[in-house]
């Protein structure tokens, strides 16, 4: 686990691809450049939008999200560029 991954709490700023499965939050801001950033805002992942990630791929890659009523799959890197403001976490699976 990362210094990041360990300081995850409600409120807190964080990367989409560090949170834990089961999580939602409002995203913030969306990084990147280009095509890519383009693509993004295009596919509904714009600030102010509240996402929920559903599941993640056994190596972390793809993960699946829910915004807007429908479900969405993008790439870990992807979700790297995307900063999120944590409104829940699940505490299914925790000890």
């Amino acid at each position: 686990m990362t210094e990041e991954q360990l300081n995850i709490e409600i409120g807190n700023l964080a990367k989409l691809s560090l949170v834990p499965i089961g999580t939602s939050g409002i995203i913030q801001e969306v990084y990147g450049e280009g095509r890519l950033r383009r693509r993004l805002l295009d596919m509904g992942l714009t600030p102010g939008t509240e996402v929920f990630l559903r599941k993640k791929a056994p190596l972390g890659d793809p993960l699946e999200l829910t915004l807007r009523g429908y479900e969405l799959s993008i790439r870990k890197n992807e979700a790297e560029l995307i900063i999120i403001a944590i409104t829940d976490l699940d505490k299914k699976g925790e000890k």
